[in-house]
């Protein structure tokens, strides 16, 4: 079969590393559009997060992980954002996507069901922490190489984090962080589950 002559030629596929470059970085501009658009609402926006075991604040799931105090706490996310989510991606956006929708729910359930009354829980640190957990382990559970080489590098780097899971500041929202970290470990065992049925039908070979 020949290719029609009058149909314009299919654009190539981009590779997985520009795809995941472009899906992050559209996703922290999106953050700070945000951002930008709660300054100018007179920080009326960021009220939009997670207000544990009321109705209203079951919205706060969703919105959540976009929302940020200030310019400060958007700045010292921006990176780890960039780095860690574009990491996460590398190994296929679809994949990846599905880890972040893993993390984002359930680090949003777990701090809407522990968190004290009358707060509000905001931040990508949600995310931020989940994808650190799910670099670190799905190595582990998938017993591939590079991604325990990628984990190792990211231990390296963003290890001391994670003991921000700790109650250790009245003003950070530690659950936030301890149940994206979970929703991390949750995604990784999730996702390694082809790798783990072809070694279990390779042992029975």
């Amino acid at each position: 079969m020949t290719a029609n002559p009058y149909l314009p030629a299919p654009t190539p596929k981009r590779p997985v590393w520009q795809q995941a470059a472009m899906v992050v970085g559209g996703f922290v501009l999106l953050l700070w559009i945000i951002e930008l658009i709660d300054v100018a609402s007179g920080s009326r926006v960021e009220d939009a997060g997670i207000n544990p075991r009321t109705v209203d604040g079951l919205w706060g799931i969703l919105f959540a992980p976009v929302l940020h105090d200030d310019w400060t706490h958007l700045i010292a996310n921006t990176v780890p954002v960039l780095v860690l989510g574009f990491l996460v991606l590398l190994s296929g956006i679809g994949r990846g996507l599905t880890a972040t929708g893993i993390i984002w729910v359930l680090g949003g359930v777990g701090t809407w069901l522990t968190a004290g009354a009358g707060t509000n829980h905001i931040g990508a640190s949600i995310l931020i922490f989940g994808w650190i957990t799910y670099l670190l382990t799905r190595g582990i559970f998938a017993r591939n190489l590079g991604q325990l080489a990628i984990g190792v590098v990211v231990f390296v780097i963003y290890g001391g984090a994670l003991w921000g899971v700790l109650p250790t500041d009245a003003f950070v929202s530690w659950q936030g962080h301890l149940f994206g970290a979970v929703g991390g470990v949750v995604a990784a065992w999730t996702l390694s589950a082809d790798a783990r049925q072809a070694r279990r039908q390779k042992s029975l070979s």
